[in-house]
């Protein structure tokens, strides 16, 4: 396994996954991106999602050596991020009713 690579794909996920619950739970995004978002606790699942991916690909892209499961766990990892992107992209576009403060 390269731990160069592992340690930092799991303390992003671990960010974005963070970043993801509190939206989820409280409505919070960060606040660069509070602009864009309209619904954040879609927002919020769309984050937990991408987490969730890169963990996905980091198992099958670092810790299985299996030649024949290997480009399959990947490829589902990638399609799993993208949703999690879209998902992403769509709670920027839907219409919600932010509660509490923030810069408009």
């Amino acid at each position: 396994m390269k731990l160069y690579l592992a340690v930092p794909l799991v303390l992003l996920a671990l960010l974005i996954a963070a970043s993801g619950l509190a939206a989820v739970t409280s409505g919070w995004v960060l606040p660069m991106n509070r602009r864009h978002v309209r619904a954040p606790r879609v927002y919020g699942w769309g984050q937990l999602v991408v987490a969730f991916a890169l963990c996905w690909q980091l198992v099958f892209g670092l810790m299985i050596s299996d030649s024949d499961v290997r480009p399959l766990g990947t490829l589902i990892g990638a399609a799993i991020l993208l949703a999690g992107l879209i998902v992403m992209m769509v709670s920027q576009l839907a219409g919600g009713n932010r509660k509490g403060g923030g810069t408009p």
